[in-house]
């Protein structure tokens, strides 16, 4: 919880509600708090409508399970993208960052975490089945797994890889160019860009 203490009570629930966010301290909460104070009503107004309108629009895609506004995704609706290659991310973040590269040419899959027994996620808590119910038309032949270099975003890989190779699809990692503990949201594009040319058999 922020140090709000001294300050009127909406400020002080505004400053607490700003301190649950990832990434923001006490200080910065404050900071934020007291822009929103000092910005034109109109705008702090537009500021919350966007905070509502995002909360009550968005889906996620039937197929590749990225959150998205319109179903398919515009990734799954485009006639462009190779539909015989998936790459699978943890999460939605990761998307926007392999598409910076602009080296990936096929869709997607958004796991929505990853495998931590530490906290409790299990296979059944992750869009697994979803995954594999897009390779039973035998439409797909390579899954790039481009989870996080981690322990966690290695045993999923290593999960996902004993059941999606019995099915007959070839089965990627993305080579190490990433930085081990790292996120993908973070690394950049040259690094990101190695990584898929680099990508090898599990």
């Amino acid at each position: 919880m922020a140090e709000s203490g001294g300050a009127a009570r909406p400020v002080a629930k505004l400053i607490d509600e700003f301190n649950r966010l990832p990434g923001i301290g006490p200080k910065s909460a404050q900071r934020l708090a007291y822009f929103v104070l000092r910005m034109p009503a109109e705008e702090a107004e537009s500021l919350a409508h966007a905070i509502l309108d995002v909360k009550q629009s968005i889906i996620l895609c039937s197929t590749c399970q990225n959150l998205t506004d319109v179903d398919p995704c515009p990734i799954c609706g485009s006639d462009s993208r190779d539909t015989a290659m998936i790459c699978v991310v943890e999460e939605p973040l990761d998307i926007l960052a392999m598409e910076r590269t602009r080296s990936f040419k096929g869709r997607y899959h958004v796991l929505h975490g990853v495998i931590s027994p530490m906290d409790g996620i299990g296979p059944d808590d992750l869009k697994v089945r979803e995954l594999l119910s897009r390779l039973e038309d035998h439409s797909v032949s390579e899954v790039v797994l481009a989870t996080n270099p981690t322990l966690e975003g290695d045993a999923t890989a290593m999960y996902l890889d004993r059941l999606i190779g019995p099915m007959g699809v070839r089965v990627t990692r993305l080579a190490r160019g990433l930085p081990v503990g790292a996120d993908l949201e973070y690394a950049d594009e040259v690094t990101l860009t190695r990584a898929f040319e680099g990508r090898r058999e599990v």
